[in-house]
């Protein structure tokens, strides 16, 4: 009768998972740590990873907390959309499974053990049984690279989570300034509306006692009915604003019962700007770093591939035949079967020259990279600067003067030194002033916000 045992070799396919690399990449938060650090150095809000319903739940919760029926500054609107944002968290699954595929490989090969029975005889028993213990070769042969290429791998896909963070922060704080500068343009709208409103009231009755004829009438009229559609299609542009910010942070049903504010903070006494964004940019860009992953990774793979091309998919078979004849004489016999897919060509050089071209197509598409996140830097820095300067100019410069005039036309207007039309004229010309100061004003924290963008990654939808 036969008898069939497994050799050693279970145990030592078994034997070869990385075991530090499994422990490390089976977390469920693996890779994680990094993205929330590198979250709060650059914007200073806290990432939050939910992979259960009940981390939905409470995320959810806690963002309710920070907005219901509050006024919401930036950093709550970027740190609400960072707990809440669902293709947030997609992208976070994305890591998750980078781990998976890296906890995968450090694992090693999966042996496999087959077993069959031959020769039974009269009395029911088997006379042979057999064990046999199956492994790829190749497996064996290229785990620790492969390992490390999935290392590499993961690496790449911690700063692509990291990436995606920044730049939803970077669009709420953008969100955030459009849907204020839009509520302070309607603000400033329905100021100027209630003047034009008194004096359309005043001209109609001049109109009814004679003073006033038809056509200057009717100019009072439509400076009140132009200012009315203005004012509609500004508070449409709030809410449309306001809907994006609301988007953005997750926000739907009663938690969109929140409110921003009515005016955008004043400029800074101090002139903005820094001027070591060049160096910065050089220094923290995450598409920078992600490019310099993807050269180790074609290295690695180059490496690998020049190594194993030869032995693609072998497999082994290990394992021992305890063989007992009639007479109980027991013979051990070794069972060794190997498979080799041997390649019809030399692939040598033509390996070599795909792995050079490849490193040297991503080496100088990184060089690009840094030169664009260098030019990217040094404009947005001269956009801050820039931005300050105009909109000071018209804080300081325009609107006073503006607001002189309208005093004086007012006096003019009480003196009856001019007509209600060259009044009316006056306040809309201080209505565009005070508009166009706003502007100035959003304008600048776009920039202070795009400059920050500009130092940590490329905004949402840009060159990666």
């Amino acid at each position: 009768m036969k008898h069939v045992i497994a050799l050693a070799g279970l145990a030592l396919l078994t034997a070869c998972a990385d075991t530090a690399t499994v422990k490390g990449a089976s977390d469920p938060q693996a890779g994680f740590a990094f993205v929330a650090d590198g979250t709060n150095r650059s914007t200073g809000a806290k990432a939050a990873w939910a992979q259960t319903a009940a981390d939905v739940a409470a995320n959810e919760a806690r963002a309710r907390a920070l907005v219901a029926g509050k006024t919401i500054g930036p950093d709550t609107a970027v740190q609400v959309a960072l707990m809440n944002n669902r293709g947030l968290q997609a992208a976070y699954a994305d890591l998750g499974l980078s781990a998976t595929d890296l906890w995968e490989t450090a694992l090693g090969p999966r042996p496999s053990l087959e077993l069959s029975l031959s020769g039974i005889g009269e009395a029911g028993l088997a006379r042979s049984l057999e064990a046999t213990v199956t492994g790829a070769i190749l497996d064996l042969a290229t785990r620790k690279p492969r390992t490390r290429i999935a290392e590499t791998h993961f690496r790449q896909a911690q700063l692509e989570a990291l990436a995606e963070t920044l730049a939803l922060a970077a669009e709420t704080r953008m969100a955030w300034i459009d849907a204020v500068a839009a509520f302070e343009a309607s603000s400033l709208i329905a100021r100027a509306q209630g003047t034009a409103e008194a004096a359309s009231e005043l001209a109609a009755e001049l109109g009814r006692t004679g003073a006033m004829n038809r056509a200057d009438q009717a100019r009072e009229h439509v400076f009140t009915a132009e200012l009315a559609a203005e004012r509609a299609e500004a508070r449409l542009e709030a809410q449309l604003a306001k809907e994006k910010l609301t988007r953005l942070m997750g926000l739907y049903g009663a938690s969109t019962d929140f409110y921003v504010p009515d005016r955008l903070p004043s400029l800074p006494g101090r002139r903005p700007g820094r001027s070591n964004a060049e160096a910065l940019a050089l220094q923290h860009r995450v598409d920078l770093a992600i490019g310099k992953l993807e050269l180790e990774a074609i290295a690695q793979e180059y490496r690998l591939t020049s190594q194993t091309r030869r032995i693609e998919g072998a497999e082994v078979t290990a394992g021992a035949e305890v063989e007992r004849s009639d007479d109980n004489e027991t013979e051990v016999a070794r069972v060794l079967q190997a498979s080799l897919e041997i390649p019809l060509y030399d692939t040598t050089k033509l390996t070599s020259r795909r792995g050079a071209l490849e490193y040297s197509r991503a080496a100088h598409e990184l060089a690009q990279h840094a030169v664009n996140a260098r030019s990217e830097a040094r404009s947005a820095h001269a956009e801050v600067t820039g931005t300050y300067n105009i909109a000071r100019h018209w804080r300081d410069e325009v609107l006073p003067l503006r607001r002189e005039i309208d005093r004086e036309a007012l006096k003019s207007y009480n003196g009856m030194l001019t007509s209600t039309f060259e009044l009316i004229e006056d306040a809309r010309d201080g209505l565009e002033a005070q508009l166009s100061t706003a502007e100035a004003k959003a304008d600048y924290w776009r920039a202070e916000a795009n400059l920050k963008t500009m130092i940590w990654g490329p905004p949402a939808g840009g060159d990666e």
